[in-house]
């Protein structure tokens, strides 16, 4: 019996130093550990996107949180082309929403999409209009000031 706790503590302890240790990795290669990847936009901007690609974790999305850092995004991936929407029920902050293709070309963008501060059944859907195997979740804004256009390909 003490040996099987001692394989445990040792195995939290290895975990614990790994953890330390990715932290002070460069952030592409944090990035690639903590399914995150690296949006490069045309003119060089860089967004550091959670990666979803999960039902559960799609479903729940930016939902509940209180903000998102300038940097930061979140990216769906999607397992086929279609014609995904999304809404902003228990979204707390504004989002500009763009859909990409499956050769990383920005099919659709909607700016300043506002959270739904009613009921489920009562929030709009948005997008959809074009088949797309990504969306990426910004902060309202970020799309305008970095120039992002329908027809640009983003890299990540």
């Amino acid at each position: 019996m003490k040996m099987r706790n001692l394989s445990v503590w040792g195995c939290a302890a290895v975990a614990l130093a790994l953890g330390i240790l990715s932290g002070c990795s460069k952030p592409d290669e944090a990035a690639a550990d903590l399914n995150l990847s690296t949006v490069v936009f045309p003119n060089g901007t860089k967004i550091v996107a959670e990666t979803l690609r999960s039902d559960f974790e799609m479903r729940r999305g930016l939902m509940f949180r209180d903000s998102l850092a300038p940097d930061r995004g979140m990216l769906f991936v999607h397992p086929k082309p279609d014609k995904y929407t999304y809404w902003t029920y228990q979204i707390k902050i504004p989002l500009d929403m763009i859909w990409i293709d499956r050769d990383r070309k920005i099919v659709e963008i909607l700016p300043n999409v506002q959270p739904c501060t009613t009921n489920a059944a009562q929030c709009p859907h948005y997008g959809g209009h074009y088949p797309a195997n990504f969306v990426l979740e910004l902060n309202a804004g970020a799309a305008a000031k970095n120039n992002l256009q329908e027809g640009m390909i983003l890299d990540f």
